[in-house]
């Protein structure tokens, strides 16, 4: 599946979700959290070992949270417990680290010790509590893993339904600024991750806008994208607008104002072919939204964003590849998004 942008090559990747145009564009145990690393170097969840992401997300496997403290984070664990609540699976919440305490400063009040660092078990403990707060009924684990977060998180998403991160963590980076460890885990992980983008009211649910987004590519009949999507919108109650970018090639007659006509139309009736395709077999119980729009997909994401309450996007994994696995239009809508964004990974035939 490929992301087209205009007749521009999207780098050494596709964005496979957005697209423009014609061209491809502890110890760990149960509900506790031990300063310690899983016995095998991995990350556990419970005692159940790590297995495979698609396995996980078929079976329910739990939502993973990852924490380091800040704010964001708790905010991203606030998030993460309605996610968990609306999918009907367990929240896991990790925190991983290469000391073992926390030098913030934001959970001061939760732990009831303003003068001294909480320890890793402390930190997972708060995030816990808040949880299980908002949603009394739900499970909650809880891991501790002495490990860089990056790499801990990527492991912990491969026995996950789905992740859910802050955008940025305890360095405390303002403005449109992505953390190197969000970036990171949207850009490998095996399940779809949620980046908490924008100004989300640390809620999942109730909807605040009433509208799930998602960008759509080339080839999405058989996409896990647009399914992942369907799902959300259903789970919330809520529309989801598919919208697939488009834009005439500057070489084309319909490319210059004064010579607009027959060829646009032609590369705008494509995107809507595209979109019924991607959109031919989603449940009859999702109410669905077309829209084509003319310009970068990244623009236009970034733009429906400001009415969404989740923006969905795809990302194609390539087996040895060591880059980031991201395109163009993921990367960007992770920078820029005003809602949470959630990154799914193609998986089968779809990743060729």
């Amino acid at each position: 599946m490929n992301a087209a942008n205009g007749n521009e090559a999207d780098g050494n990747e596709a964005d496979g979700n957005a697209a423009d145009g014609n061209a491809a564009d502890g110890n760990a145990v149960d509900g506790n959290a031990v300063d310690g690393r899983a016995a095998d170097g991995n990350v556990a969840d419970g005692n159940a070992v790590v297995g495979s992401a698609a396995g996980a997300e078929a079976h329910g496997g739990p939502l993973v949270v990852g924490v380091d403290g800040s704010e964001p984070s708790l905010r991203a664990a606030d998030w993460a417990a309605d996610e968990s609540a609306l999918r009907g699976v367990p929240l896991r919440v990790v925190y991983a680290c290469l000391w073992d305490r926390y030098e913030g400063v934001a959970l001061a009040l939760d732990v009831g010790r303003p003068t001294e660092p909480p320890l890793p078990r402390e930190v997972v403990g708060a995030a816990a509590e808040r949880a299980r707060a908002r949603h009394p009924g739900l499970r909650v684990t809880t891991d501790v893993v002495f490990e860089e977060p990056g790499s801990a998180l990527i492991r912990a998403a491969r026995s996950a339904s789905a992740l859910v991160v802050g955008s940025r963590g305890r360095s405390g980076v303002a403005g449109m600024v992505l953390g190197s460890v969000s970036l990171t885990v949207a850009a490998h992980a095996d399940c779809p991750v949620i980046v908490l983008r924008g100004s989300h009211d640390n809620q999942a649910t109730p909807p605040v806008h009433g509208l799930v987004v998602v960008g759509v590519g080339e080839d999405e009949r058989e996409s896990s994208v647009v399914r992942f999507a369907a799902e959300e919108a259903r789970r919330r109650g809520v529309p989801l607008e598919a919208v697939r970018a488009w834009r005439c090639p500057v070489h084309e007659p319909g490319g210059h104002p004064l010579t607009a006509g027959v060829p646009t139309r032609q590369y705008e009736e494509r995107a809507g072919q595209v979109l019924e395709a991607a959109l031919a077999d989603l449940p009859a119980d999702v109410e669905v939204r077309r829209r084509t729009a003319e310009g970068h997909a990244r623009r236009a994401l970034v733009d429906a964003s400001h009415r969404a309450d989740l923006l969905v996007v795809g990302a194609r994994r390539r087996e040895g590849h060591l880059g980031l696995q991201l395109g163009r239009t993921a990367h960007a809508v992770l920078h820029h998004s005003a809602c949470p964004v959630a990154i799914v990974p193609h998986r089968g035939h779809d990743a060729r």
